[in-house]
C-alpha cells in the first residue's frame, strides 16, 4: 500500500491533494512525468502526473478534481490510508533549458501539473511570466507558490473574484503585446490549451501541451491513449503527455475523452447510491 502522509482539500469535497509515500518514484521522477494510481486491487487505473516530489522525504504529490465514481474514490481516502497501486514515474520528462522568456498558462486542475515544469523553468534562469485560470477565487489552486515563481504573474477569472475578470487568452494577448516568447507551456482544459495554440501559432511561438487522455496501461500497449499528433498516431503514455500545441488534433482529443461519458455517469450514480446508504445503515446504528 502506498501510504497518504497528507490530506487537504484545496476546493472543499472537489479538489483534493494527496501528498503520498512513494520514495521510489520520489527519486526518479522529473518535471512532467506522471504517475497512475489504483485506490483497489480491481479499481481503475487513473493516469495523474504529479505536482510536486519530495525525494529526501520519499513523497510524490497528486492534485485531481472529483468528477467520477474513482476519483470520488481517491477522494474518500484519509491520511494514514493508501493507495493500492502507484505506478511510476512514466512518460517523458519535459525538456528544461534556459531558452529566454518563458511563458507559462494554468487552467483549473491543470495548474497543479504546470506547477513542477514551472520552477524547473526558472531554475534554469529563464525570465517567468505565469498566467493563472479560474472560474473563481475558490478554484483557483497554488496561487502562492505560482506566484512566488514568477518575474510577472497574472491570475484571471471567470467572474472575477480574483485577478482580472476574463480568460487566460485575454492575458496572454495583453503579454504577446509586450514581446514575443521564446516559448508557451500551456496546460488546463482541452478547449483552452486549443485557443493558447491558435494565438501562438501565426508568430510561431513553440508551444508544448500536456495531454490527459484515456490511459490504461501507460506503457503504450494497449494504445487506449493514442492522439493524432502531426497527422501521425501517438501514444501520449509514452510518446508524451506533451507535445507541440500547434500540431495537436485536439478536436479528436475531445471526442475520445467523452466516449465514456454516459458509462462513468452511469458508475457515478451507483457509487453515490451505495455511498448513501452506507451513511443511512451508519446513521441506523449509531
Amino acid at each position: 500500500m502506498f501510504k497518504i502522509v497528507k490530506r487537504e482539500e484545496l476546493v472543499p469535497s472537489s479538489v483534493i491533494l494527496h501528498e503520498i509515500h512513494a520514495p521510489r518514484v520520489a527519486q526518479k521522477t522529473r518535471p512532467g512525468q506522471f504517475v497512475i494510481v489504483k485506490a483497489t486491487e480491481t479499481g481503475e487505473r487513473i493516469p495523474l502526473t504529479m505536482a510536486d516530489t519530495d525525494p529526501v522525504a520519499g513523497t510524490v504529490t497528486i492534485i485531481f478534481m472529483v468528477v467520477g465514481k474513482s476519483t470520488a474514490l481517491f477522494a474518500s481516502l484519509q491520511e494514514g490510508e493508501g493507495y493500492a497501486d502507484l505506478i511510476g514515474p512514466l512518460g517523458r520528462a519535459t525538456d528544461i533549458e534556459k531558452v529566454g522568456h518563458v511563458v507559462c498558462i494554468g487552467g483549473g486542475t491543470g495548474i497543479a501539473v504546470l506547477h513542477p515544469i514551472a520552477r524547473a523553468m526558472k531554475e534554469a534562469g529563464n525570465r517567468l511570466t505565469v498566467i493563472l485560470g479560474a472560474r473563481s477565487a475558490d478554484f483557483m489552486i497554488l496561487k502562492d507558490r505560482m506566484s512566488a515563481l514568477a518575474d510577472t504573474f497574472i491570475s484571471v477569472s471567470d467572474d472575477g473574484s480574483t485577478g482580472k475578470k476574463g480568460f487566460v487568452t485575454d492575458a496572454l494577448q495583453e503579454t504577446l503585446a509586450l514581446g514575443k516568447p521564446e516559448l508557451v507551456v500551456a496546460i488546463g482544459p482541452v478547449p483552452m490549451m486549443k485557443a493558447v495554440s491558435e494565438m501562438t501559432r501565426p508568430d510561431g511561438i513553440h508551444t508544448l501541451v500536456s495531454l490527459n487522455p484515456i490511459m490504461i496501461d501507460g506503457t503504450g500497449m494497449c494504445g487506449g491513449c493514442r492522439v493524432s499528433v502531426g497527422d501521425k498516431v501517438k501514444f501520449a503514455c509514452v510518446d508524451g503527455p506533451e507535445f507541440d500545441g500547434h500540431a495537436v488534433d485536439f478536436d479528436g482529443l475531445s471526442q475520445r475523452l467523452s466516449a465514456y461519458k454516459e458509462e462513468e455517469q452511469a458508475a457515478m450514480e451507483i457509487h453515490r447510491c451505495r455511498m448513501e446508504a452506507q451513511a443511512a445503515n451508519s446513521d441506523q446504528q449509531s
